[in-house]
């Protein structure tokens, strides 16, 4: 609270690069849709890169340690008036920017910004976006409150159809109960879509309580195998690994705290399968459907689907596409069948 909320300003004031990175480039839709966010909301923003799932369409969506809330106001243009979109954050606290200076009046441009709690920045700017998306009526809410414990905030059990978390689960000391407060809000057939920090090792006692690391997402990172066990553990299906990119820490003194320790930004995707819907491996074929990837989804490091084309896919693999939103943008069949046939059928 007091890192995010009082020291960290802007994201020029972060001391290492571990939380600005980008695996993917940003499809033009995204692109269009970041432009029309207000510039305060961006300026205050702090995580990895972007986390922006496909399908979106009229979705219920949760967003743990939303900040100043871009994600959530790309999210609410993603989704359309029809969906909705939920921000929840922990960080508290009233102070000013470190010049000093106070708010410009509204008749002239900002050239800095109060630094308040992340929750009441998103708060404000909901009108503004509302307008500017040409919305009747908001889509997004923000509540001040802990990802380990979303009961405390109102967050009733399989409300939502994703959840989203960039780059702060590293953040919580209690990984698992994060993930098992997220399987518990999603539904049936829901998807935890997340990038994180994760380590090649357990860290020592003398890294995890270095104020500075754990502030810069890499004192409470995940050892990359603890995320596999914790899933299992909660309920999720293996995680998917979307994409991945080493971190240079860019900081002499504290990669000599670190040591020999290695670290990654990573994009995973764990899906809350059903038990009935598991039944074996299968082939499916794409259609098409999904706005922005009519011609290939790249679904994560495994698989990219190409319009009209015959792919083999593991149980796992089709017990998600057969539960999850995506089930309408593919023909799955069970395991056996001919591609030939298939082809022809569609």
């Amino acid at each position: 609270q007091d890192y995010y909320g009082k020291e960290l300003q802007k994201s020029e004031d972060l001391k290492t690069n571990a939380c600005i990175t980008s695996a993917r480039p940003l499809p033009k839709t995204v692109r269009d849709a970041l432009e029309r966010v207000h510039e305060e909301v961006v300026a205050r923003y702090y995580g990895c890169g972007l986390v922006i799932p496909e399908c979106l369409a009229s979705c219920r969506i949760l967003d743990l340690g939303s900040g100043s809330g871009r994600d959530c106001y790309l999210l609410s243009q993603l989704v359309g008036e029809q969906g909705h979109v939920t921000g929840i954050d922990m960080t508290e606290g009233q102070v000013w920017h470190r010049s000093g200076a106070p708010p410009h009046p509204p008749s002239s441009p900002p050239t800095s910004f109060p630094s308040s709690c992340q929750v009441e920045v998103a708060k404000k700017h909901i009108a503004y976006h509302m307008d500017k998306f040409g919305y009747r009526k908001p889509n997004v809410e923000f509540f001040h409150g802990y990802m380990e414990k979303l009961g405390d905030a109102g967050l009733a059990d399989e409300s939502y159809d994703i959840v989203i978390s960039n780059c702060v689960i590293n953040l919580a000391p209690d990984k698992r109960a994060v993930l098992r407060e997220a399987y518990r809000v999603l539904k049936p057939g829901g998807e935890m879509y997340f990038s994180d920090i994760y380590a090649s090792q357990r860290l020592s006692e003398t890294v995890r309580r270095h104020r500075v690391l754990w502030g810069e997402c890499l004192a409470g990172a995940l050892y990359w195998r603890d995320l596999y066990s914790i899933a299992e553990e909660v309920g999720f299906s293996p995680p998917c690994l979307v994409t991945a990119s080493p971190i240079t820490i860019g900081n002499k003194e504290l990669e000599g705290i670190v040591g020999d320790c290695r670290f990654v930004s990573a994009t995973f995707r764990l899906f809350k399968v059903p038990g009935g819907s598991r039944v074996g491996p299968g082939q499916v074929i794409y259609n098409g459907g999904i706005v922005g990837h009519e011609r290939e989804l790249v679904f994560d490091a495994n698989f990219t689907f190409k319009e009209g084309e015959v792919v083999d896919v593991d149980a796992e693999m089709a017990a998600i596409l057969q539960s999850s939103r995506f089930a309408k943008e593919f023909l799955i069949r069970a395991g056996g069948a001919n591609p030939a046939a298939l082809q022809g059928c569609c």
